[in-house]
């Protein structure tokens, strides 16, 4: 029986310890998942490949938390579709926190996992050998296993079947879970509690009906948990609510769209920063991204320009990637540019054919991810920008906009 996910499972993905489970086919991926949240979450069966796409699964793990299972296709899956669901299996590599490099007791690691041990030493990526169905192995026999020279890195050994050795999984999950997987606050860090903050959301033609956008709705959580007190207003209605205060603001947050507008209306000793700006630093490294409009200046015609976007909403109207950016863009560089788009999970393995990068907020994705993608720009020496960054850059306000931020 499957259970219906209950409302913490609804919270943001991008803001969950991703959690990735790796493994050959029938080592019992989904049964683990089941037997550490004590659910039936994931489809379970003895018929190989069962999971055929890496499956997301919003849980809490206690004594963690929020997290993202990610059950993974077997990593032996075979065929050209089982190679296609292999491929899928390694691109999430770029979006776990944690992983789990699962194998049967009694099983020697093969090249599959020995590759995987490896890569996750390399990028950093904290990891566990967890080797199931222990309960299989004959008593006389558990010992002597567990003596063997196996995979480097902590070992655990479970029974997903009947909960031998879950416990002990929990805890090292626990404690092996990258305290830097995300930033405590998106803008906590700012103010004070009781500061007034002023929210500039736009209602135009691609907002989300009846709702604020993501980006929004976390902000003025996060200035609700650190006791600020927050206005939202259009940015038609900024002036008349700047003229209602008895003392300005301690900060202006607004869309990165409408900059111009906000920032002709605001007192210049008004701190200004933007949505865009401020997941910039908890999504990723805000520093590098500033780095990166040094070459906006230096693009030439036709040079090629990759827009990438995390989400995958349809655009319409006058959309902010696909319209306004490469207007605004081309406008500074004064010729015709190449531009390339990405959107959702893709983004291109070859990077150095691109003479920049622009990138959105990132409040889709985990900010591990996010971090991959800025690394593998830098590996490349490709300079990147994210939205906000850019257009404030375009407005001529982009040191206003930092200096909020300590920049």
């Amino acid at each position: 029986m499957i259970i219906s996910e209950p409302a913490f499972a609804r919270a943001p993905r991008g803001l969950r310890l991703h959690i990735g489970i790796f493994g050959r086919r029938n080592v019992g991926k989904s049964s683990l998942i089941n037997a550490l949240t004590g659910q039936d979450v994931a489809v379970v069966s003895e018929t190989p490949g069962t999971t055929t796409d890496p499956v997301y699964k919003p849980m809490e793990l206690q004594p963690i938390g929020p997290v993202v299972f990610i059950d993974t296709p077997g990593l032996d899956d075979m065929g050209t579709l089982g190679q296609l669901r292999v491929a899928a299996a390694r691109k999430v590599l770029r979006k776990v926190d944690l992983a789990l490099l699962l194998l049967v007791a009694g099983d020697e690691p093969g090249p599959e996992e020995k590759e995987l041990a490896e890569y996750f030493c390399q990028q950093q990526i904290p990891y566990i050998v967890v080797y199931n169905k222990i309960d299989l192995v004959a008593g006389s026999d558990v010992a002597l296993f567990k003596e063997k020279q196996q995979l480097p890195g902590k070992q655990v050994f479970v029974s997903a079947a009947t909960g031998t050795g879950i416990d002990a999984l929990r805890e090292e999950i626990k404690f092996q879970a990258p305290t830097e997987a995300r930033r405590e606050t998106i803008v906590g860090d700012l103010i004070l509690p009781d500061d007034l903050v002023i929210m500039v959301t736009t209602c135009d033609i691609e907002a989300p009906a009846g709702r604020l956008i993501l980006p929004q709705v976390q902000t003025l959580r996060d200035l609700l948990d650190n006791n600020a007190q927050a206005l939202v207003v259009k940015e038609d209605g900024l002036a008349d609510a700047l003229a209602k205060l008895k003392n300005p603001p301690a900060l202006v947050i607004t869309d990165s769209q409408v900059f111009k507008q906000v920032a002709d209306v605001l007192p210049a000793e008004v701190p200004l920063t933007s949505f865009s700006i401020l997941f910039a630093r908890y999504k990723g490294d805000l520093g590098h991204l500033v780095e990166g409009v040094q070459a906006i200046k230096n693009l030439q015609a036709n040079d090629k320009v990759l827009i990438a976007e995390a989400c995958t909403h349809h655009p319409i109207g006058d959309d902010i990637g696909r319209k306004k950016i490469p207007r605004a863009l081309e406008k500074i560089a004064g010729d015709k540019l190449d531009f390339s788009w990405y959107a959702g999970s893709d983004f291109p393995e070859n990077l150095s054919q691109y003479k920049l990068i622009i990138h959105c907020g990132g409040c889709m994705i985990n900010r591990r991810e996010m971090l991959v993608r800025q690394a593998q720009a830098q590996a490349v020496k490709v300079p990147m920008v994210n939205y906000g960054v850019f257009l404030a850059y375009a407005q001529g306000i982009l040191l206003r906009t930092l200096a909020p931020l300590g920049l």
